[in-house]
């Protein structure tokens, strides 16, 4: 078993609470160095119990990396199907909107039931066939080049024919909600894909379970205060969830009492 000192198990239990710290703030909480707290942290590291970042360090990977959606909808599966009943409550009769991809989505168009009429307009190929089995609700399936990891179309194609349309609602995927970065995802052409849908609607709700916080994927999609309302799992650490607020987010926790 590794051997760590009393400041190391400090530093390991906050982020254990909040998922990140910094290294300013360390040293001025032990009254250190940012030489001691730089050596604590590439000592961690070392043992596999933490990630380093710019300025500090995280309990996960800082980026996001590229999946096959098949592997995703295997990953917090209770967390996305809450989710999913809880963006469900923010679609109402004859809405216009927009459903992105990705895995918090496709758990999204399951349980899209019972509408008298709904009009959607999506890239996923998953989603298109979740949806034509309810006789009221139009489809528009977005063409282009097909993304084989998400089975959805991106690319001029696809940003061609959505820039024929005005939606009252988007709800989007995202492989990440970070603090400074803002919205991202692994693929740059998904990314620029969700920049025009974001043009285009009115109304901009995020579905993301707690692991995509404070990560960040290669093409960013837009800053945060794009975003109306977010839809995420009790995972989300209070200071997180507090921050995103103070930018003039509605946090919505799924699942909470």
């Amino acid at each position: 078993m590794v051997l760590i000192n009393r400041r190391q198990q400090d530093i390991l239990n906050e982020l254990d609470q909040k998922g990140y710290v910094n290294v300013v703030s360390l040293c001025e909480t032990h009254n250190v160095s940012t030489v001691t707290i730089r050596k604590d942290l590439n000592f961690l590291e070392n043992e596999k119990l933490l990630h380093r970042t710019h300025g500090g360090a995280s309990k996960k990977p800082l980026y996001a990396f590229e999946r096959n959606i098949d592997d995703k909808e295997e990953l917090q599966v209770e967390q996305k199907k809450q989710i999913a009943a809880e963006a469900l409550k923010y679609i109402s009769d004859s809405d216009y909107i927009i459903l992105g991809s990705g895995s918090n989505i496709h758990y999204l168009s399951q349980v899209i039931k019972g509408f008298q009429k709904l009009t959607v307009l999506t890239p996923s190929l998953k989603v298109s066939l979740a949806l034509c089995k309810e006789a009221n609700i139009d489809t528009i399936q977005l063409g282009g080049d097909i993304r084989n990891s998400s089975t959805s179309a991106v690319g001029p194609i696809a940003e061609a024919i959505l820039s024929q349309f005005s939606c009252n609602k988007l709800f989007l995927g995202t492989d990440g909600v970070h603090l400074e970065f803002g919205l991202s995802t692994s693929n740059a052409l998904e990314a620029h894909l969700n920049q025009a849908m974001i043009d285009v609607a009115e109304k901009v709700i995020v579905l993301a379970d707690s692991t995509k916080m404070n990560t960040r994927g290669f093409g960013k999609i837009c800053n945060l205060n794009k975003i109306d309302v977010l839809i995420t799992d009790d995972g989300i650490d209070i200071e997180t969830k507090m921050k995103l607020e103070e930018i003039g987010i509605n946090v919505v926790v799924a699942g909470a009492l």
